[in-house]
């Protein structure tokens, strides 16, 4: 965290790695059950096994595919950082977003830790802001990182003066 000016610019740090494997998790546990229902159904229906094995190989190279190509093009896209004034984000492969929440618009600071991030020893940091486009959220943070930031954004938003406009 550092003190600096309210701007525009691409956040400083890129996610923990572990968030390429959290994301592989979460495409074969997406893709990997409608492939092999589909395989299966297709070897124990003999009659439906082309209409069931063409869409279970679809699926599954599509998964695989997902699964080695996605995440490892998301964690070069991805970027936090949280200054003295603001949280940064930018985020979005085919819709590039940057997020700038100041401080002073701060309502409440999340963290999310759900069982697949857990067992990866990561965090989701979710900061809620006065703003229409809903909440900033820091996704694939190292736990202890998530619980820094958050205890950080805690403080300095408490020692913050509210937004008047």
């Amino acid at each position: 965290m550092e003190t600096g000016k309210l701007r525009l610019r691409p956040p400083r740090h890129a996610l923990d790695r572990r968030a390429i494997a959290w994301w592989r998790t979460q495409g074969a546990l997406a893709f990997g059950p409608a492939a092999l229902v589909l395989a299966v159904l297709g070897l124990l229906i003999p009659p439906a096994a082309g209409w069931l094995l063409a869409p279970a190989a679809v699926v599954a190279v599509l998964g695989v595919a997902w699964c080695a190509v996605l995440p490892r093009w998301w964690f070069g896209l991805h970027r936090w950082e949280v200054t003295d004034t603001a949280v940064y984000v930018s985020s979005g492969f085919l819709w590039q977003e940057w997020r700038v929440a100041p401080l002073s618009r701060v309502q409440t600071v999340d963290t999310l830790r759900g069982p697949l991030q857990q067992r990866f020893g990561l965090a989701t940091v979710t900061v809620t802001t006065a703003s229409a486009r809903g909440a900033v959220r820091l996704r694939g943070l190292d736990a202890q990182v998530a619980a820094d930031v958050a205890e950080h954004l805690t403080e300095r938003t408490d020692a913050t003066p509210g937004d008047a406009t």
